[in-house]
Protein backbone atom coordinates (compact mmCIF):
# COMPACT_ATOMS: atom_id res chain seq x y z
CA UNK A 1 0.00 0.00 0.00
CA UNK A 2 2.73 2.54 0.98
CA UNK A 3 4.41 1.76 -2.68
CA UNK A 4 1.60 1.92 -4.34
CA UNK A 5 0.89 5.56 -2.19
CA UNK A 6 4.07 6.54 -3.52
CA UNK A 7 4.19 5.85 -6.91
CA UNK A 8 0.77 8.02 -7.18
CA UNK A 9 2.83 10.46 -5.97
CA UNK A 10 5.60 10.64 -8.24
CA UNK A 11 2.92 10.52 -10.67
CA UNK A 12 1.17 13.32 -9.41
CA UNK A 13 4.32 14.90 -9.62
CA UNK A 14 5.35 14.36 -12.80
CA UNK A 15 2.00 15.53 -13.95
CA UNK A 16 1.67 18.95 -12.27
CA UNK A 17 5.18 19.29 -13.89
CA UNK A 18 3.97 18.41 -17.38
CA UNK A 19 1.39 20.46 -16.96
CA UNK A 20 3.71 23.70 -16.38
CA UNK A 21 5.55 22.73 -19.04
CA UNK A 22 2.57 23.06 -21.31
CA UNK A 23 1.98 26.80 -19.82
CA UNK A 24 -0.37 25.90 -17.63
CA UNK A 25 -0.69 28.66 -14.75
CA UNK A 26 -1.01 28.43 -11.06
CA UNK A 27 -0.06 24.41 -11.46
CA UNK A 28 -0.79 22.83 -7.59
CA UNK A 29 -0.34 19.40 -7.12
CA UNK A 30 -2.03 18.62 -3.46
CA UNK A 31 -1.61 15.89 -1.09
CA UNK A 32 -5.12 14.09 0.45
CA UNK A 33 -3.98 10.99 1.23
CA UNK A 34 -3.89 11.75 5.18
CA UNK A 35 -7.45 13.14 4.89
CA UNK A 36 -10.53 11.43 4.90
CA UNK A 37 -11.20 11.98 0.48
CA UNK A 38 -11.88 9.63 -2.13
CA UNK A 39 -8.94 10.17 -3.72
CA UNK A 40 -5.12 10.52 -2.63
CA UNK A 41 -3.74 13.72 -5.05
CA UNK A 42 -5.00 16.61 -6.93
CA UNK A 43 -3.38 18.21 -9.66
CA UNK A 44 -5.15 21.97 -10.39
CA UNK A 45 -4.12 23.89 -13.20
CA UNK A 46 -5.54 27.03 -14.81
CA UNK A 47 -5.66 27.04 -18.82
CA UNK A 48 -6.38 29.67 -20.83
CA UNK A 49 -8.32 29.02 -23.03
CA UNK A 50 -10.51 26.10 -24.84
CA UNK A 51 -8.05 24.94 -27.51
CA UNK A 52 -5.52 24.97 -24.63
CA UNK A 53 -7.56 22.67 -22.36
CA UNK A 54 -8.42 20.29 -25.50
CA UNK A 55 -4.42 19.79 -26.04
CA UNK A 56 -3.63 19.12 -22.57
CA UNK A 57 -6.41 16.51 -22.43
CA UNK A 58 -4.53 15.09 -25.07
CA UNK A 59 -1.24 15.41 -23.35
CA UNK A 60 -2.75 13.44 -20.07
CA UNK A 61 -3.77 10.70 -22.49
CA UNK A 62 -0.30 10.48 -23.99
CA UNK A 63 0.90 10.61 -20.56
CA UNK A 64 -1.95 7.77 -18.93
CA UNK A 65 -0.72 5.25 -21.51
CA UNK A 66 2.88 5.77 -21.03
CA UNK A 67 2.46 5.06 -17.62
CA UNK A 68 -0.03 2.22 -17.97
CA UNK A 69 -2.79 4.48 -16.22
CA UNK A 70 -6.36 4.08 -16.61
CA UNK A 71 -8.56 7.17 -16.78
CA UNK A 72 -11.68 5.82 -15.24
CA UNK A 73 -14.02 9.02 -15.67
CA UNK A 74 -13.85 11.85 -17.90
CA UNK A 75 -16.15 14.89 -16.92
CA UNK A 76 -18.91 15.25 -19.39
CA UNK A 77 -18.73 18.47 -21.68
CA UNK A 78 -21.55 20.30 -21.78
CA UNK A 79 -22.01 23.65 -24.83
CA UNK A 80 -22.21 25.60 -21.38
CA UNK A 81 -18.75 24.77 -19.65
CA UNK A 82 -16.54 23.35 -22.66
CA UNK A 83 -13.64 25.32 -21.66
CA UNK A 84 -14.98 26.12 -17.54
CA UNK A 85 -13.69 23.15 -15.61
CA UNK A 86 -12.70 19.09 -17.02
CA UNK A 87 -12.09 16.98 -14.43
CA UNK A 88 -10.03 13.63 -15.55
CA UNK A 89 -10.45 10.64 -12.49
CA UNK A 90 -7.77 7.84 -12.43
CA UNK A 91 -8.49 6.79 -9.14
CA UNK A 92 -5.69 8.04 -6.73
CA UNK A 93 -5.19 10.81 -8.59
CA UNK A 94 -7.70 13.45 -9.93
CA UNK A 95 -6.86 15.87 -12.45
CA UNK A 96 -8.43 19.51 -12.28
CA UNK A 97 -7.98 21.47 -15.64
CA UNK A 98 -9.65 24.82 -15.54
CA UNK A 99 -10.18 28.22 -16.67
CA UNK A 100 -9.03 31.27 -14.25
CA UNK A 101 -13.01 32.15 -13.66
CA UNK A 102 -14.08 28.85 -12.43
CA UNK A 103 -10.25 28.30 -10.05
CA UNK A 104 -11.25 31.34 -8.28
CA UNK A 105 -14.60 30.75 -8.32
CA UNK A 106 -14.76 27.30 -6.68
CA UNK A 107 -11.47 27.42 -4.89
CA UNK A 108 -10.31 23.86 -4.31
CA UNK A 109 -7.23 24.97 -2.68
CA UNK A 110 -9.10 26.67 -0.26
CA UNK A 111 -11.52 23.89 0.62
CA UNK A 112 -8.85 21.57 0.70
CA UNK A 113 -6.84 23.59 2.66
CA UNK A 114 -5.77 20.83 5.17
CA UNK A 115 -4.03 19.13 2.64
CA UNK A 116 -0.15 19.04 1.93
CA UNK A 117 0.87 21.06 -1.12
CA UNK A 118 3.43 19.30 -2.65
CA UNK A 119 4.33 21.32 -5.98
CA UNK A 120 3.28 25.11 -7.08
CA UNK A 121 4.05 26.83 -10.06
CA UNK A 122 2.77 30.41 -10.40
Amino acid sequence: MENMLREDRETALALGKLLAGHRCADVTVLDLSRLDAWTDFFVIATVSSGAHLSGLERHIGDFSRERALEILRRSRRTRAEDDEWRLIDMGGLVVHLMSRKARSFYELERLWSAAEVLFRED
